[in-house]
């Protein structure tokens, strides 16, 4: 039987072979992306299959119908900041209003999305759903830096030691985000029985939360390199955005989006002496998919 300390596999492979071309480049003084704030109507943190949208406001987590009839609101001592719906159950995070040894991490709820009455009060920061009412519930922090697998009734079914963005499909990965310097994480796949299969490496403390292409292959940025990797964890080098520094700024910030046939990535550096003032660069970059191979000739 594998250990869940064991490595899947002592090489990279080459991921599908997706190329890039950045479109545009540009350069300004400015605040960080996590800073900016979205103007418009705010959007459900999540949505039920049959059209219930979850919503959430300080102190409050609403469920309405798709004509925007609210159906429940659940009490909360924080402000929701993700839900995540799987069955008849939704998970939602939240920030604490106040400021406690662990920041601002507020208590994640285990909620029935029929009525919204509480099933449990867990603790953790990022969530996934994976389906017939399980979840994933993930903390890092002092010696934190786990994931654990919840069922529909807040019973534990399965941990890893593992945590960071979580990319759910045939199986689960996970973009490690440890924040350490120099940074061990991985891409890594959560299989059963706590066994983690592990992929490239990663070279930045904080990996953006990653984009997902049509083919499963996931684009990672991490430390100024934009990575592919696929579904067997192989990894290839799409683009060098920025050059290789010897120490990654823990205070640098980086986001990564899809539009339409293009990506947006964003990174945001501290400038000296100016604690609130960032550069930002930003790069438009164009996906090429995989060329389909040729099929073979019956003459």
């Amino acid at each position: 039987m594998a250990n869940p300390e064991q490595s899947g596999r002592a090489q990279d492979t080459p991921s599908a072979p997706w190329r890039v071309g950045v479109v545009e480049y540009r350069q300004a003084t400015g605040l960080p992306p996590y800073e900016r704030r979205r103007a418009g109507k705010a959007r459900p943190l999540a949505s039920s299959r049959d059209g219930l949208h979850i919503h959430g406001a300080v102190g409050r987590v609403t469920c309405a119908d798709g004509a925007g009839h609210t159906l429940w609101t659940h009490r909360c001592t924080g402000r929701p900041n993700a839900a995540h719906v799987s069955g008849d159950r939704v998970l939602v995070t939240t920030d604490s209003l106040d400021y406690t040894p662990w920041g601002h991490l507020g208590p994640a709820l285990l909620l029935d999305l029929a009525d919204g009455a509480r099933i449990a009060e867990l603790r953790g920061k990022r969530g996934a759903a994976v389906g017939g009412g399980r979840f994933l519930l993930g903390l890092e922090g002092y010696d934190a830096f786990d994931t654990r697998q919840y069922d529909r009734d807040a019973s534990l079914v399965d941990s890893w030691r593992s945590y960071g963005h979580y990319v759910i499909g045939t199986g689960i990965r996970v973009v490690e985000t440890d924040r350490g310097l120099p940074a061990g994480s991985r891409v890594v796949r959560l299989l059963p029985g706590g066994v983690i299969e592990r992929g490239p490496r990663l070279s930045g403390p904080s990996a953006a939360r990653p984009v997902v292409l049509e083919d499963g292959t996931i684009l990672v940025l991490d430390a100024g390199v934009l990575r592919a990797v696929d579904r067997r964890l192989g990894a290839t080098v799409l683009a060098e955005l920025l050059p290789a520094t010897a120490e990654e700024d823990p205070r640098r910030t980086v986001s990564l989006r899809r539009e339409g046939g293009n990506v947006t990535a964003v990174i945001a550096e501290p400038r000296p002496g100016q604690p609130n003032r960032y550069t930002v660069h930003t790069w438009t970059i164009a996906l090429h998919p995989p060329r389909t191979p040729p099929r073979p000739s019956n003459g």
